[in-house]
């Protein structure tokens, strides 16, 4: 089993909405949201480097925590049952100049941990592309998510922007992830029009 760092790791957050990439693109009662935001959910590529190239500052993760994760069923993607398991749960924050940017957690093989996290400190696209084999990122939901301790942690009130997405190797999940951004983000990025959406939430909220 690969080193522990944290024990304690954050409960997923609830979902109050949740939509495959696919209908989001296509159903036309949808609201609309603005490109860039668009961009950040549906886009393929990393949010670390996104994240950078819009602050203009260095943009790190710091380790929450990885373990060994029982409770996938309850709180994880509907995906994560295309991988082997055991599994490990990794939890990070993406933040620059200790502002928290977005959580992220992602779930693995315990055995693709060892040979694909070899920096469990450095962000999963920089582990993953050190060797330039060939991946694919497949966006599989975007939703809206909510939580008390997430609320604390980036000094804003929810709903916040989630997608999960998938890592590909060799036409094999490799990794399941699920992100949740700031809304502090609007900041480089506009607004990303969440009140639209709330209609499609409060009657189970």
């Amino acid at each position: 089993m690969p080193e522990t760092l944290n024990n304690i790791l954050f409960e997923s957050p609830f979902i109050l909405w949740e939509e495959t990439a696919s209908s989001f693109l296509t159903e036309n009662n949808l609201p609309e949201i603005p490109g860039a935001w668009k961009l950040m959910l549906l886009g393929d590529g990393s949010p670390t480097r996104h994240l950078q190239l819009l602050t203009k500052k260095e943009t790190k993760i710091e380790l929450i925590g990885m373990n060994e994760d029982n409770h996938f069923i309850e709180e994880g993607p509907k995906e994560i049952n295309q991988l082997k398991k055991p599994l490990i749960r990794r939890q990070v924050w993406i933040k620059n100049n200790e502002r928290k940017l977005a959580w992220a957690e992602s779930w693995w093989n315990i055995e693709q941990v060892k040979v694909n996290l070899i920096n469990k400190k450095e962000p999963i696209w920089k582990n993953l592309t050190q060797d330039r084999s060939e991946l694919f990122r497949e966006v599989d939901t975007i939703g809206l998510v909510k939580s008390n301790w997430l609320e604390k942690e980036f000094s804003c009130q929810g709903p916040f922007w989630s997608r999960n997405y998938r890592f590909f190797r060799n036409k094999k999940p490799l990794t399941i992830i699920r992100e949740v951004f700031n809304p502090y983000i609007e900041k480089w990025i506009g607004n990303s029009d969440i009140s639209k959406f709330k209609n499609l939430y409060s009657s189970s909220s």
